[in-house]
């Protein structure tokens, strides 16, 4: 599946929240925690093309993500996006070492996800800070995120990952 999305960071939850109600956003899902592992050769291979291949756990429930190479975009990050549920986290975590990968690093986050006609929007509260992503049409974005008061200069299209580790240095 062809993923389109973009962050933005802000700094006043609250604030947030009622912006996306005032601009038609639903709540779908109230806030939970979810721990991120990512995996890639030891040559680095996956991260070296921009690729990723993420086990992300939600509770007990377990979903295996593979992110493909970024397509050119100047505001949007666009890639395909393929994903499945995992029943036997362990069992998996042995398959893909099996395979030869290793596990390169691991993040955690608190989200909240709201939702619209067209529009996947996650809340998200991680040690690199608070953003809001916005997933689906590039135009549906756009709309959403200028009522919102946002404009594409606000636009991020870095991960979570290289913001972290930024924050570290």
């Amino acid at each position: 599946m062809l993923e389109i999305e973009v962050k933005v960071k802000v700094h006043d939850l609250k604030k947030t929240q009622k912006s996306l109600f005032s601009s038609g956003a639903e709540l779908y899902r109230p806030k939970y925690f979810e721990e991120n592992i990512l995996y890639d050769f030891p040559e680095k291979k996956l991260t070296k093309s921009n690729q990723a291949l993420r086990l992300r756990t939600i509770g007990k429930k377990n979903i295996l993500t593979y992110k493909g190479e970024q397509r050119k975009s100047r505001k949007f990050k666009i890639r395909n996006e393929y994903e499945t549920e995992v029943k036997d986290k362990n069992q998996l975590k042995k398959i893909i070492s099996s395979l030869g990968f290793k596990q390169i690093f691991t993040y955690q986050k608190y989200r909240s996800e709201f939702r619209t006609k067209n529009l996947k929007i996650f809340l998200d509260e991680t040690k690199a800070g608070k953003f809001i992503e916005f997933e689906g049409k590039r135009e549906d974005i756009v709309r959403f995120t200028k009522k919102m008061g946002f404009s594409k200069k606000d636009f991020i299209k870095t991960d979570y990952i290289t913001l972290l580790k930024e924050r570290e240095i």
